[in-house]
C-alpha cells in the first residue's frame, strides 16, 4: 500500500506527482528545489537554494511523522559542479552522524541551481 504526502510546510510544485510517498517502511520524497510556498524561485546562490530546498524536504518529512535523521539516501543535482564545496558546507549543516548515503551529479535544471529527493525511515 502507498499513501501520498501533501503539505503546505513546502512548495506545491506544479507537475503531477505527490510531494512524498510513504510505502513500505519508507518515505520517498520527490525532487524538491528552492521554492516558496507560492513557487517562486528563492535565493541567488548555491548556499540559499541549498538550504530552502533541504527546509522544504523537511516540512514533507515532518508531514509524514519523520525528521532529518530518519533520511537514509540523498540524491543531489547541481546545475554547476563547481558549488559542490559551497554546496557540501550547507548541507552538513542539515544532517547528523551517520550522513545518510548520497549520489551528487551535475545536470541541466530548470532556473534552478539545486534539486534534492530523499528516501527517510518512517518511524512506524
Amino acid at each position: 500500500m502507498r499513501k501520498a504526502v501533501r503539505t503546505q510546510d513546502a512548495s506545491p510544485g506544479d507537475g503531477p506527482y505527490s510531494q512524498g510517498i510513504v510505502s513500505g517502511g519508507f518515505i520517498f520524497v520527490s525532487g524538491q528545489g528552492p521554492l516558496d510556498l507560492e513557487g517562486r524561485v528563492i535565493g541567488e546562490t548555491i548556499e540559499e537554494q541549498t538550504d530552502l530546498t533541504l527546509q522544504n524536504i523537511k516540512g514533507i518529512l515532518e508531514s509524514a511523522g519523520c525528521t532529518m535523521d530518519d533520511v537514509v539516501k540523498v540524491n543531489v543535482i547541481l546545475a554547476d559542479m563547481n558549488d559542490f564545496s559551497r554546496f557540501n558546507e550547507m548541507y552538513r549543516t542539515h544532517f547528523t552522524e551517520p550522513m545518510p548515503a548520497r549520489t551528487c551529479f551535475g545536470g541541466a535544471l530548470d532556473g534552478i541551481l539545486v534539486e534534492i529527493d530523499v528516501i527517510a525511515k518512517t518511524r512506524d
